[in-house]
């Protein structure tokens, strides 16, 4: 017996050691994938440093666009290969900065719906290792092409045995330990985090990343999130959630309800009434899961949505969930109602250090920190029609990376609220490309669990018989 379980021992010792140096291996290849991608970049820009100079007027900046383009195509075809955690910093840039030409962000936003997909032998393969059957045996049609390929899995259509249309998304073979590799270059992690957010809680915001996006490894978490959201969302005027089908789902197979309809990119084109439309119920599921289910989707990036026009949107990929319990909400709702509805600044000052946002004590007054954070608010501080512009956006992303302040040197970002900035962001950069138009702070009234105001657009209206059928908000959030 003694003789078996040290046998054992020795055994799980190699094999956490193989996994360890494999791992090793991995974050070794990946950071010097990236290093030699900066390397190009730069003898990109040093090669053309002659010829900016001796240009002039448009062809200088011709030239500037150019180099752009080539360290964007560069960064793209890099990133797109090595999936995983990589490939969403390149999603999340090519909505969020602003700062990007036109062109250059085009090519970044190919991240956003598609990188390049593995084979269909190996999602073939990753399909029987979990659900015990061949996808062509288990499916009555099955689509060895993917209709799209992201961070770390790709999307098959299929036809279930009893006539469902379906998407199943297979994830990447390996793509556990790659992002291990990723997320344990804690080095380099809180190096960019020491120059973005110097005074932050940097161990503690990496543990939280960390965790959030460990979890989008287990699919099972990922169906019982957005199984939760369909639920919720079920009869929605304009809210729609695919359903999940259990018994095709694993730990690295996610099954559900297939939808088609125009992506992101297409409605930039739609009329403006139509973009209004969709940019309020962005902000409406947004607002209405955060303070009604407490679960907040934490990959907002534009290749999760689905429109179908007359503002009805189907919403996507809920692998990186944060569930929120009521005294992790209470402190947004007193900020909001502080700031916005009191026009306190003392007491929203008294919510920012209660939630751990900033420093208790800090030697500042009360009107710097209410006006350093305004611009959070600048939507929903007024009852009155606010376009949401690319400069609005651009001035939210400046503003959350500004160490310039004197605010913020005791700004924080508590653990519990990472992926909240991180949604924020992403929306107001969504917004501000439709240049969504609405009375956004009439729409919040109608959300915020101690207003609960009565409609005040077309969408509001539609949304009250389904709000008859929903659970009561907390009480404790009410007051």
């Amino acid at each position: 017996m003694l003789l078996a379980l040290a046998a054992g021992t020795a055994v799980t010792a190699v094999g956490l050691s193989l996994v360890r140096r494999k791992v090793g291996q991995l974050r070794f290849q990946r950071g010097m994938a990236t290093a030699q991608l900066a390397v190009r970049g730069g003898l990109r820009y040093a090669g053309s440093t002659p010829r900016l100079f001796t240009a002039a007027g448009e062809q200088r900046e011709r030239l500037r666009n150019d180099l752009a383009m080539q360290t964007a195509e560069d960064v793209t075809a890099t990133l797109g290969t090595m999936k995983g955690v990589m490939v969403k910093l390149g999603q999340m840039a090519s909505y969020v900065d602003d700062g990007l030409a036109p062109s250059v962000r085009r090519t970044l936003s190919r991240l956003q719906d598609s990188v390049p997909p593995m084979s269909a032998a190996l999602a073939a393969g990753v399909i029987e290792a979990e659900l015990g059957q061949p996808p062509d045996r288990l499916f009555a049609r099955w689509d060895p092409e993917p209709i799209a390929a992201a961070s770390i899995g790709q999307v098959h259509r299929a036809i279930t045995r009893d006539g469902l249309a379906v998407a199943v998304k297979v994830q990447y073979p390996g793509i556990a330990e790659t992002m291990a590799a990723d997320l344990d270059n804690v080095s380099l992690l809180r190096r960019m985090l020491r120059v973005t957010a110097p005074s932050q809680d940097v161990d503690g915001l990496i543990a939280e990343l960390r965790e959030r996006v460990l979890e989008e490894l287990d699919y099972r978490r990922e169906a019982a999130s957005q199984q939760r959201l369909h639920d919720y969302f079920a009869g929605h005027p304009t809210i729609s959630v695919p359903a999940i089908v259990g018994e095709l789902s694993s730990r690295r197979v996610v099954t559900s309800e297939l939808v088609t309809g125009a992506r992101f990119a297409d409605i930039l084109g739609w009329s403006q009434q139509e973009r209004d439309l969709a940019g309020e119920t962005l902000y409406r599921f947004v607002f209405r899961s955060l303070y009604e289910v407490h679960a907040f989707n934490g990959d907002p990036h534009p290749g999760n949505y689905i429109f179908h026009g007359e503002g009805r949107v189907t919403f996507l990929d809920f692998g990186m969930v944060k569930h929120f319990t009521d005294a992790d909400l209470l402190p947004l709702m007193q900020m909001a109602r502080n700031l916005c509805v009191d026009d306190d600044p003392a007491r929203f000052r008294g919510s920012l250090e209660e939630a751990g946002f900033l420093v208790p004590g800090a030697p500042l007054s009360d009107a710097e920190v209410a006006d350093h954070l305004a611009v959070f608010y600048q939507l929903i501080r007024e009852s009155r029609t606010l376009t949401v512009t690319s400069d609005y956006a651009s001035a939210v992303v400046r503003r959350f990376f500004d160490v310039r302040s004197p605010v913020a040197q005791y700004a924080r970002i508590p653990r519990s609220y990472v992926v909240l900035q991180r949604i924020n962001l992403g929306l107001f950069a969504l917004l501000g490309e439709m240049q969504a138009t609405a009375n956004w702070r009439a729409v919040a009234e109608e959300i915020w669990p101690f207003m609960q105001a009565p409609p005040s657009t077309p969408i509001g209206a539609a949304e009250l018989p389904w709000l008859a059928s929903r659970p009561a908000v907390a009480p404790s959030l009410l007051h």
